[in-house]
């Protein structure tokens, strides 16, 4: 495994770099051997969505006697081990060499990451106590409930479900989809986020966000959603219609209108651990390519692959571009550390367009040099791709983060426009003295 070597490690924690080593030596050695075992185990069928293999919960076990559990919490939550946003990256980084098990093998896997942190961050006591709780214990999982179907989600004022309030409850209907761990029977709570006060002028107050307990009356799960035909059983990424579903007042977090307030300090944090995972999965993807092409059975036209040109030109744009979303992943999380994610826009976004796109190519070439076999089972690859080509809409599509890079960079046109008129201004002066 190639050793990070874009942060001195050894200037970090004594309690991270504990960890830190614990957690690599529990990915290689326990989570990715257990792959297979893994797949071996779940059921076939409708059990498919009923069965959780027995090995995840035995890594579970191994991974809290380590302490490696609940990493992603940050030094402003008690609840959490006290890491910086900059070194539970690196863990998961870590993590992103078996996306499949590592991550909820140590209570770090979205979506239950970001709902844990929602509940840290804003629910109340008894909200809490509730929910936060055995979510920490991984007891149960959850759910986060917000695009839809019917509208461009990407622009989350377009949410229809609409939020009513009648005395001492809410009643909630609408249609959701792409809801990621509602097929999972674990699965006990969904935040949903949805339209409360759709006539208030300002569109980034008209929405709220509710606790809704997985029993509730109302609600059904259509179908899992596909990703080129994966509908990674059993949490899935479902279709859900909610059709009056009440739950008691008490439920509403924060506040009414205070929707996109929670779901931006939700999101921040959670874009850097896709990116990372990503960084993990990219650098396993490569390590698997020089393993191929290195095999002395491997020939072409009377050569080893890695005596071909091209696949040697592979492997250093695969490292070259790891490295480069790295630097970017590791740059956005530290700043997250000094301003938090609110003034960590501009290098979140960035971090959230290069990584998950490296990713594709890195996988691609590692494909190409697997040939068809980069398109089996018998290899990570073809999942990983469906899973990195989903983060290009995770989390806000590419487009929408561009635009928002965009729209930052365009800031500092006065600035530079008057820059370049003072040097033009100086350079006419000087040349009219010549």
């Amino acid at each position: 495994m190639a050793t990070n070597n874009l942060v001195d490690i050894t200037k970090l924690s004594p309690k991270f770099q504990d960890l830190y080593a614990k957690a690599k030596d529990f990915v290689e050695n326990d989570c990715i051997p257990a792959e297979k075992i893994f797949d071996a185990q779940m059921g076939q069928g409708e059990n498919r969505w009923k069965v959780i293999p027995p090995v995840l919960e035995e890594l579970k076990a191994k991974a809290r006697s380590l302490g490696l559990w609940n990493l992603f919490l940050g030094k402003d939550y008690p609840e959490g081990p006290g890491l910086t946003n900059l070194e539970y990256s690196l863990i998961a980084e870590l993590t992103g060499r078996c996306p499949k098990l590592a991550p909820e093998a140590m209570n770090c896997s979205a979506p239950d990451t970001g709902n844990m942190e929602v509940f840290a961050k804003y629910g109340t006591p008894a909200q809490k106590a509730k929910w936060l709780v055995p979510l920490m214990d991984g007891k149960i999982r959850s759910a986060f409930a917000m695009t839809e179907p019917a509208v461009a989600s990407s622009d989350a004022t377009n949410i229809e479900t609409n939020i009513r309030r009648e005395g001492n409850e809410y009643v909630i209907n609408g249609r959701k989809w792409w809801i990621s761990g509602a097929g999972d029977p674990r699965c006990a709570v969904y935040l949903v986020m949805g339209k409360s006060d759709p006539d208030n002028k300002n569109r980034h107050k008209q929405q709220s966000l509710v606790i809704v307990p997985a029993d509730t009356p109302g609600i059904t799960v259509v179908r899992p959603m596909m990703v080129f035909g994966y509908d990674d059983a059993p949490e899935g990424h479902c279709e859900m219609i909610f059709k009056d579903v009440r739950v008691p007042v008490e439920n509403m977090v924060l506040g009414e209108g205070r929707g996109f307030e929670v779901i931006q300090g939700r999101l921040g944090p959670g874009r850097i651990h896709h990116c990372m995972r990503c960084i993990g999965m990219a650098e396993r993807a490569l390590e698997l390519m020089i393993t191929r092409v290195t095999d002395p059975s491997r020939r072409t036209f009377g050569k080893n692959l890695a005596e071909h040109g091209t696949i040697v030109q592979d492997i250093a744009m695969s490292r070259i571009e790891i490295d480069q979303a790295r630097y970017l992943v590791l740059s956005a999380a530290q700043r997250i550390d000094e301003v938090k994610a609110k003034g960590a826009l501009k290098e979140i976004s960035m971090a959230k367009i290069a990584t998950p796109n490296m990713l594709l190519r890195v996988l691609d070439r590692a494909m190409q040099a697997h040939g068809a076999g980069g398109l089996s089972q018998d290899f990570p690859l073809a999942k990983f791709f469906a899973s990195a080509r989903t983060l290009r809409y995770a989390d806000g599509p590419d487009e929408v983060h561009k635009n928002q890079l965009g729209k930052v960079e365009l800031r500092r046109a006065a600035d530079i426009a008057g820059r370049i008129k003072a040097q033009k201004a100086k350079s006419d002066n000087l040349i009219a003295k010549l």
